[in-house]
């Protein structure tokens, strides 16, 4: 079987600052198709077991096929990283070793033109990783409001020309509904010049992506719960793609590291708290030339990490 998920990024940096104990428990909360699974459990002793989870039921399928020669050290949970703490409970653990989250779409889901992720490609306005749920991108595009649409487009893409844009989408929708990816896009080609219309398709495919799965809240929810999972020197790793997601993970990963966290209020003392974690590094890992070469997608990652105190 032809694997046609995203090749891992970093993976070495991955593996040097996840694992700490060979034998231990490790989950992938970002399965795909289990690059980075693989490159784990070969460096685990056969008594280290991996639990996967992912909501796509197509990466899990993928990834058993691929991860068979490990059995019977892997589980597969077909969930969301949010669940990521009941899930862990589930298969039988109530602390682990480690943690990676290797957060985005995968190639595998950007090139099926049915999934409805890319611009480039003709599909259904889909964009679901869980086909099972109710809200699409159809939904928003068709059923938002302007200024609910406008919010999302500024706040999930940082996009400047929202207001243009969802004007055109307003006009468009009111005639017949907008169906397709290839639709959408041409309605914003109508509002973008030439050298800032790439940029513009991508961020606001992002923004409706976002939306759909609830990406920044499913993110912040996983990462509380899986430093809760974490034993003590038990490491987590993330990596990044766009800006939202690593200050997302910089913050909290900042202020579970810190003693003091403020109130928020000038009338009230700040809070004094244990710290939770040890940040390994301040600043970002970034990948080389070499590696960008290899594998565009790792141009813009962003990997963090941390160990449980």
């Amino acid at each position: 079987m032809i694997n046609s998920f995203h090749e891992p990024v970093l993976v070495e940096a991955v593996l040097r600052f996840l694992i700490t104990e060979p034998g231990g428990v490790y989950v992938d909360g970002t399965l795909g198709g289990g690059g980075h699974a693989e490159s784990v459990l070969n460096r685990l002793s056969n008594k280290g077991e991996l639990i996967g989870f992912d909501e796509d039921a197509e990466a899990i399928e993928s990834a058993k096929n691929r991860l068979l020669r490990f059995q019977p050290r892997v589980h597969f949970c077909q969930n969301n990283f949010s669940n990521i703490k009941s899930g862990v409970q589930q298969i039988g653990f109530e602390k682990v070793s480690g943690v990676i989250f290797d957060l985005g779409v995968s190639s595998h889901q950007i090139d099926d033109s049915k999934r409805g992720f890319s611009y480039q490609l003709d599909g259904p306005l889909d964009m679901r990783m869980n086909t099972k749920q109710k809200i699409s991108a159809f939904d928003v595009v068709n059923s938002y409001s302007r200024e609910r649409l406008i919010k999302i487009f500024r706040e999930y893409g940082e996009e400047r020309f929202s207001g243009r844009i969802v004007n055109k989408m307003i006009e468009a929708r009111n005639r017949k509904r907008i169906e397709t990816t290839k639709e959408l896009a041409s309605i914003i080609e109508l509002c973008i010049s030439g050298r800032f219309l790439h940029k513009s398709l991508a961020r606001i495919f992002q923004s409706i992506r976002i939306e759909v799965n609830n990406e920044l809240e499913n993110l912040k929810k996983g990462l509380i719960d899986a430093i809760d999972i974490l034993q003590p020197g038990g490491r987590i790793v993330v990596l990044s793609y766009h800006s939202l997601e690593d200050r997302i993970v910089k913050d909290i990963f900042r202020a579970a590291s810190q003693k003091t966290v403020s109130s928020g209020n000038k009338l009230l003392p700040d809070k004094i708290q244990t710290p939770s974690l040890n940040l390994i590094f301040k600043k970002p890992i970034e990948s080389d030339e070499e590696e960008n070469m290899l594998n565009p997608r790792a141009r813009s990652a962003k990997l963090r990490a941390a160990e449980r105190l």
